[in-house]
């Protein structure tokens, strides 16, 4: 999928695994050159440029548990667990929005990561084997059980969101508890023991009681609200009799390309996903193929 780029894509950082897997090489990268990056909780903090804000080893309390987020430049980037992750991270917040609608496209994907990362250590410092204190290890991308030793690794939660075809038009849903009129292609959480392919259509069946076949992807996108992984696909459906499921959904309709593209152009018969979103992005492919 060409055009501009996904949010939350093109880190500029070098993840550098050979160094967070060796203790005494990262604590070598721990020194004066060294950056922290600048959060109040979770919240990104932004210097005079509009840029992220970075403060240095020295700024922060020795007993900080640091996250090595990989190398800018050759210089080591962390950041800090915040003492709580956040407890609903499907709840807009007005100010970060904001603030990511300032930031450049490579620190927008680089704060994202940092989250992801830091919110993962802030909710899971007890063991989910055992109960127990856990610790970080690796540079931050693991944590160990001090009492049973059982390893924990971040982790990433796929998620299918999909275009359904059909005869020239393309479904879209509205979720229960969404503004009037602002739809988005349907999404929902890859299963144990599915595959892509798989999860679309079960899906788009349980919320749409449709069925679809020739299942292609598209684009994927990280999404760090709490972590997870826009899986982009397009596919086809065989009928376009619905049976919702209201329990999810407040509507499903199919749209015409015309209506789509205008849509997109702020014009049209609803209102589309934000430009952050993968959603978007899909729809501008759609018009365009």
């Amino acid at each position: 999928m060409s055009g501009p780029v996904l949010s939350f894509t093109g880190s500029r950082l070098d993840r550098a695994d050979h160094v967070r897997a060796d203790p005494e090489r990262l604590a070598g990268y721990m020194n004066w050159k060294a950056r922290v990056l600048a959060l109040d909780g979770l919240m990104p903090s932004l210097d005079d440029d509009g840029g992220l804000s970075w403060v240095t080893l020295a700024d922060v309390p020795e007993d900080a548990e640091l996250c090595f987020l990989g190398l800018d430049d050759g210089k080591a980037c962390f950041a800090a667990v915040p003492p709580r992750g956040d407890a609903s991270p499907r709840m807009a917040n007005p100010a970060l929005w904001s603030l990511m609608a300032t930031l450049r496209p490579d620190d927008l994907a680089l704060y994202g990561g940092a989250r992801s990362l830091i919110d993962w250590h802030a909710r899971h410092r007890f063991c989910a084997q055992c109960g127990g204190d856990t610790r970080l290890a690796k540079g931050g991308w693991q944590r160990n059980c001090e009492a049973c030793g059982a390893q924990h690794f971040p982790r990433t939660d796929p998620v299918t969101i999909m275009l359904v075809e059909y005869d020239g038009k393309l479904m879209l849903g509205r979720g229960l508890g969404w503004p009037e009129g602002r739809f988005s292609a349907l999404a929902g959480f890859v299963e144990p023991g599915e595959s892509i392919e798989e999860a679309v259509a079960r899906e788009v069946l349980e919320e749409a009681g449709v069925k679809v076949r020739d299942v292609t992807y598209i684009a994927s996108q990280p999404w760090p609200f709490p972590s997870q992984l826009m899986i982009g696909c397009h596919s086809h459906a065989d009928s376009d009799e619905l049976e919702i499921d209201t329990t999810e959904m407040a509507e499903v309709v199919f749209f015409t390309h015309d209506e789509v593209k205008a849509a997109l152009a702020g014009n049209g018969p609803f209102v589309a996903p934000p430009t952050h979103a993968i959603a978007h992005h899909l729809m501008h492919w759609w018009v365009r193929k």
